[in-house]
């Protein structure tokens, strides 16, 4: 049998262009697709945002259930089977007719979305490498990093030539023919057990155990790690935080991705220049995740996120003082930290809890980060119809507050699996 570790190249590049496709098919969706479809469907545009919304919120949900079956699965069964929930729900999207079947089918995206989107990715790979994950983490949002940049410009290129209707067929039918082989070549593994507490004494004899009753060979399922934070209490605080940090820097970036243009023009740039600065957030992002890649992997992952929730700060600092002339800063600033800040999500959970019972932990971790991103663009946006330019002391003392948060926490060196 194929040592993971040789394989792990490839399953990064298989999940890294799955992914690619589940973002760009979801996600980035409405942002071409909304006005088309309000047209036609004969509703106003935020109610389609609206629906969308429906889908965060319904993904939040789904995210413990889908976390719990990949420990105890392995991520190959359950993203496959959210190829076929995307294509479901894009299929009915491109068949609806009113509001009620637009607000079912963007709730079948929303399970596809709790199932099948970095946190289940996240998931996947630590099942396979445990603590070893974190490279293999970073490798899937540098490749994925892309969706916005592929998925845009086709969905506007299906929508212009056939309609918003057959885009969305078109999406469905990439996550049949592409998406479900690409997922269909991750690594099958064995069953772990569910997830329990257990004393650090414990955990190797446990590993062994499930090894010889699996039959598997030595190294293809990653061993449950104990808890390296120590106590229940310093356990239960350490995930308060952890949760909150996730709900601030999910808040503030839907904000910014719903909000940016309108938000630097408040500060006085023009549209052009707005855009253009916007343009910049897209590569700031994939570049920090290449400084994670390189340099920062060198440090523990609390250094890196801290360091990253420094960056929408001091450019909104930059841009209160300067004004217009600071909206490139801002944008790569912004874009830098909140590309480091995807990779954290998925390695901080897994250096300050191990391994054992990661993804059901996402899972509940992810939960109120996604109902914060479903809220974020109505109540931003309600902030910046009333501040103007001074809702960016909103969106940085909230960033601040992150930092605080990852101030508390200790500083542990990962326990190898």
């Amino acid at each position: 049998m194929v040592n993971l570790t040789e394989r792990r190249g490839v399953t990064v590049g298989v999940l890294g262009t799955a992914q690619t496709l589940a973002w760009a098919s979801s996600y980035y969706l409405p942002a071409v697709l909304a006005t088309p479809m309000a047209r036609d469907l004969g509703v106003s545009a935020p109610t389609v945002f609206a629906a969308f919304s429906i889908a965060l919120v319904v993904s939040a949900g789904v995210g413990p259930a889908a976390g719990r079956l990949i420990d105890r699965r392995g991520g190959r069964p359950v993203l496959m089977a959210t190829n076929g929930l995307f294509a479901l729900g894009l299929l009915a999207l491109g068949l609806a007719q009113g509001p009620v079947t637009l607000f079912l089918a963007w709730g079948l995206i929303g399970l596809a979305m709790g199932s099948g989107l970095y946190e289940a990715a996240f998931s996947a790979l630590v099942r396979l490498y445990g603590q070893g994950a974190r490279n293999a983490i970073t490798g899937i949002t540098l490749i994925a990093g892309f969706a916005s940049t592929v998925g845009w410009p086709l969905t506007a290129l299906l929508e212009s030539q056939f309609g918003w209707r057959e885009a969305c067929f078109a999406w469905a039918g990439l996550h049949l023919l592409v998406g479900l082989p690409l997922n269909a070549l991750l690594p099958a593994i064995g069953p772990a057990q569910p997830v329990t507490a257990e004393p650090v004494a414990s955990a190797e004899p446990k590993a062994s155990a499930e090894r010889k009753a699996s039959a598997e060979p030595e190294g293809l399922v990653a061993p449950p790690s104990a808890t390296p934070i120590g106590s229940a209490a310093r356990l239960r605080l350490t995930t308060i935080l952890l949760s909150f940090v996730f709900s601030v820097t999910f808040f503030v970036s839907a904000s910014m991705a719903s909000h940016l243009p309108r938000l630097l023009q408040a500060c006085g740039a023009t549209l052009a220049a707005a855009v253009a600065a916007g343009a910049l957030i897209g590569p700031a992002q994939v570049a920090g995740r290449l400084l994670e890649f390189g340099f920062l992997r060198r440090v523990h992952p609390l250094l890196s996120a801290r360091l990253a929730a420094l960056g929408h700060p001091i450019g909104a600092l930059a841009l209160l003082v300067a004004g217009a002339p600071a909206a490139a800063l801002f944008a790569l600033l912004h874009g830098g930290g909140n590309g480091i800040l995807t990779i954290a999500k998925g390695t901080l959970p897994l250096v300050l809890f191990g391994a054992h019972g990661y993804g059901e932990r996402q899972g509940w971790l992810m939960m109120p980060a996604r109902v914060a991103q479903a809220t974020a663009p109505f109540v931003f946006g309600l902030a910046l119809d009333r501040w103007g330019a001074s809702t960016l002391w909103l969106s940085a003392a909230l960033c601040l507050s992150a930092l605080g948060a990852l101030m508390l926490m200790p500083t542990i060196k990962p326990a190898h699996a």
